[in-house]
């Protein structure tokens, strides 16, 4: 196991389709633009993240996590959407890669696997483990989650604005 910092957000990971740079709060408008759209989050717990209010409180977790990124498109510069790591673990080398979401007409092509391999790759440099936790009736994210190579390993409750949401947590090892 490597014993040098993680910095949970580095100030770009990019490859030849995406940039990922660390979320700051001059991108709430534009994001919030991209995450109005309500078929983004139809099969997630927390389908309030389409309004104002609800992408509100969503967006400030990620900019007080300090682990948060903005997703840009390499070739325009366009804002694909946004992902975080957190619940980083020095204890049990793991950390966990969530809360994403693209704009849909991103959806199907290379770019939540590029954002994706960005970040685990990263991660991999300082954890043996990487979690994630998607909502049970999130079933695009789920198949997203296993065509990396992560396995389902427990069934868990996650507590949104008080409401509790049925979520499976799975894990991809190095």
């Amino acid at each position: 196991m490597t014993t040098s910092y993680f910095n949970l957000q580095p100030d770009f990971l990019e490859d030849e389709i995406i940039k990922l740079i660390p979320l700051e709060e001059k991108h709430f408008e534009e994001l919030f633009e991209v995450a109005s759209d309500p078929l983004i989050w139809e099969q997630h717990p927390a389908k309030e993240r389409s309004n104002r209010e609800g992408f509100k409180t969503f967006f400030e977790a990620g900019i007080n996590s300090k682990g948060a990124f903005l997703i840009l498109d390499k070739q325009t510069s366009e804002i694909i959407g946004t992902t975080r790591y957190y619940d980083y673990k020095p204890e049990n080398s793991s950390i966990a890669i969530g809360y994403t979401f693209l704009a849909r007409k991103f959806w199907g092509g290379p770019y939540n696997k590029s954002c994706k391999k960005l970040l685990i790759d990263y991660a991999f440099q300082y954890v043996n483990s990487i979690i994630f936790h998607v909502g049970a009736e999130n079933f695009r994210s789920q198949k997203a989650v296993l065509k990396l190579g992560a396995e389902k390993i427990n069934t868990m409750v996650v507590s949104n604005n008080g409401v509790n949401l049925p979520h499976f947590e799975y894990e991809l090892k190095k």
